[in-house]
């Protein structure tokens, strides 16, 4: 073997240049959002071969499976579980603040239970989706590059309308870095974006007036006003959240004494019901909580309803401590506001972002203005010409009978009525039909 087609290397620059590059990979084609449209890569192909397959609000329902495949055949080649775990979190009205899918079937619950499999489950676009991030599309507000293949276009960003990476939140473990954004309210975050409109130069606190927290879509209550502040400020901080608890007497039937209970209406975000019920029962079973006499869960499609039933004479607020020091019922959320910008993983915090945001959106009209100007421009250059040749139609149609081909047609053309090259052909495209209509018309 000849020794001299082999070129020598360090093994520790391979290593370290290896490493950055699938380090970078993970972190861009993965893990991290996008700030302008606060979607991950899998998310947006799959909002985009959505619509490529014309699956709008007002169409029926597609298999999962069909949409699955579509992105993986065309956009994103990697796991089909991967997708459809991707897939489904759109759809959870418990994971999202607002869900860009709606989904027909079994996507999961509260209580952690797994989604039915990709072959029974039907999805198509949430009107919020189809609205905010695919009406623009058509404009020519982003750019689009080649899939894995080439054989493909795909949208780098699409032209989100509102600010879905607060609205919906986003979190994601990448190499060496991760993001975990909360979900806020689409109100406040519109009040804010229009109070940095009137105001460049607002405070992070007084936004922080306006934006007051995090709104998760299992409710629950934030403390430590203090903590959101430093969040909005630094853009990382640790939230504390606790889930809601009513004082209620219960009547257990006829004849018998009625019972004071405390009922759990939110649960702080990302808590399995079902598992948190479990851990509660097994607390008071080793007598860690005590005062407790039954647990039931008596939530239905209208909201979560768990029933704690308390002993006679036990200590309701001794009771309510221990179910916020002893469960996940008080859990500290960990937020950190990473995004990609320009490719770039960088930390913002909320004045920052919402100005990047507003940034894009302005970008994202003026290419679409430009848009819908030059096809103004261009049919308005049409009409003159059809104008022109309107008002001397028989001398047009004796040039065109005259001339040997279409060539020669538009050649005459040009030169007899000054037209453009563009008008020309459409003088020559128009059908014998629309002339009438046309000298009507002038």
């Amino acid at each position: 073997m000849d020794k001299n087609k082999f070129t020598s290397i360090s093994l520790q620059e391979e290593m370290q240049r290896s490493y950055l590059e699938y380090a970078m990979s993970v972190i861009v084609g993965r893990a991290l959002p996008d700030a302008r449209d606060g979607l991950k890569p899998v998310q947006r192909r799959i909002l985009f071969a959505m619509y490529e397959l014309g699956l709008t609000p007002d169409r029926p329902f597609r298999k999962c499976a069909r949409v699955v495949g579509d992105v993986l055949g065309k956009y994103h080649p990697h796991g089909d579980q991967a997708v459809y775990d991707a897939l489904v979190r759109l759809v959870q009205n418990f994971s999202t603040n607002y869900p860009t899918l709606d989904g027909h079937g079994n996507f999961g619950s509260v209580d952690n239970d797994p989604p039915a499999a990709m072959r029974y489950t039907e999805t198509r676009l949430a009107p919020i989706a189809h609205k905010a991030f695919l009406e623009e599309i058509g404009s020519d507000t982003v750019n689009f590059l080649n899939n894995f293949d080439g054989s493909q276009k795909e949208p780098n960003v699409l032209p989100a309308q509102l600010p879905f990476l607060l609205l919906n939140g986003s979190s994601g473990i990448a190499v060496g870095m991760a993001t975990n954004i909360p979900p806020h309210n689409l109100g406040e975050i519109v009040d804010g974006l229009v109070a940095l409109v009137k105001n460049k130069d607002i405070s992070n606190k007084n936004l922080s007036n306006i934006i007051k927290g995090p709104d998760f879509p299992t409710g629950g209550e934030l403390i430590n006003n203090e903590a959101i502040n430093e969040l909005y400020e630094t853009g990382k901080g640790s939230i504390t959240i606790r889930g809601v608890i009513n004082r209620e007497e219960i009547n257990l039937g006829k004849g018998k004494h009625k019972k004071n209970a405390l009922i759990i209406t939110e649960l702080p975000y990302q808590i399995s019901k079902a598992g948190w019920i479990e851990k509660l029962a097994e607390l008071v079973n080793t007598n860690k909580v005590n005062g407790i006499s039954d647990i039931r869960d008596e939530s239905d499609r209208d909201g979560m309803r768990i029933v704690i039933e308390l002993k006679k004479d036990s200590n309701t607020e001794l009771i309510i401590s221990n179910l916020y020091k002893k469960t996940t019922l008080q859990t500290n959320f960990g937020a950190i506001f990473l995004a990609l910008i320009k490719g770039k993983p960088i930390q913002l915090n909320l004045k920052q972002y919402l100005n990047f945001f507003l940034e894009f959106r302005e970008k994202t009209i003026r290419k679409r203005t430009s848009y819908f100007l030059k096809n103004t421009l261009e049919k308005l250059e049409i009409l003159e010409g059809l104008s022109k040749a309107t008002k001397d139609i028989k001398k047009v149609i004796e040039i065109i009978e005259s001339s040997e081909n279409s060539a020669e047609a538009k050649s005459k053309l040009i030169d007899n009525y000054f037209l453009s090259e563009k008008q020309a052909n459409s003088v020559l495209d128009m059908p014998l039909k629309k002339i009438n209509k046309s000298r009507e018309m002038k």
